[in-house]
């Protein structure tokens, strides 16, 4: 389970002290797909932050799958966020010089996992999200839908408990933006916890409940229909 409990976040410059979260409780069961929705600048991005152990918060405590880490360490933050969070980000950020199977191995690396596993993994993971085909070509050579199946093939190779997906069909056609739902839901129903930032109704209609927030506070949360 998720847990933040009255979590705050401030970012500060030399002139300006702006509040991205402002006393945010929020739990999230396992297996659960939540849509995160709300205007541009009301705390979608720290929050999602927060949940994958990129960030802290300043005040409140976060329980991830039962840990309390809300003042742990960069280190053990980032040996939980390796083994434990997958992100799929609006932007697909491959890596333009690795082919496709070597950009979903990066997950993979400094794991101490054997070549032979790793490439098992690889495989396994591009099978999964229909894209084994393009494995040896390089981003470039691919569509804005087939790079968006390759991240979330990097995504889903290390078998996280949780899925988070930042506006993951930002970029996309209608088709490939179905597309790409359709792959999450199916994560999602495999029992990966998958919690999305998204500003489509249609496709926050995936989900199974939607948290909507406002100047860094949720102001709904509205359970969808299964």
């Amino acid at each position: 389970m998720l847990r933040l409990e009255t979590v705050s976040k401030k970012y500060r410059t030399s002139e300006v002290e702006t509040s991205a979260l402002n006393g945010v409780s929020l739990e999230i069961a396992p297996g659960e797909f939540v849509a995160v929705m709300g205007p541009s600048g009301c705390g979608k991005s720290t929050l999602l932050n927060i949940l994958g152990l990129l960030d802290s918060p300043e005040q409140g405590a976060y329980w991830f799958f039962g840990e309390e880490v809300a003042r742990r360490s960069e280190r053990e933050l980032t040996a939980l966020r390796r083994t434990g969070v997958g992100f799929i980000f609006q932007s697909f950020n491959l890596i333009d010089d690795l082919n496709v199977a070597e950009n979903v191995e990066v997950s993979l690396l400094y794991r101490g996992i054997s070549g032979g596993e790793r490439r098992r993994r690889v495989a396994a993971a591009l099978e999964r999200v229909g894209i084994a085909h393009r494995a040896k070509h390089l981003p470039h050579q691919l569509s804005g839908g087939q790079q968006q199946r390759v991240a979330i093939a990097r995504a889903l190779v290390a078998e996280p408990k949780l899925i988070l997906a930042d506006e993951p069909t930002g970029n996309l056609d209608t088709e490939n933006g179905t597309a790409v739902m359709t792959l999450l839901t199916e994560i999602n129903d495999a029992g990966t916890t998958v919690v999305m930032v998204t500003h489509s109704l249609v496709h926050a209609g995936y989900a199974k409940r939607t948290v909507k927030l406002l100047d860094g506070r949720v102001v709904s949360e509205t359970q969808l229909a299964a």
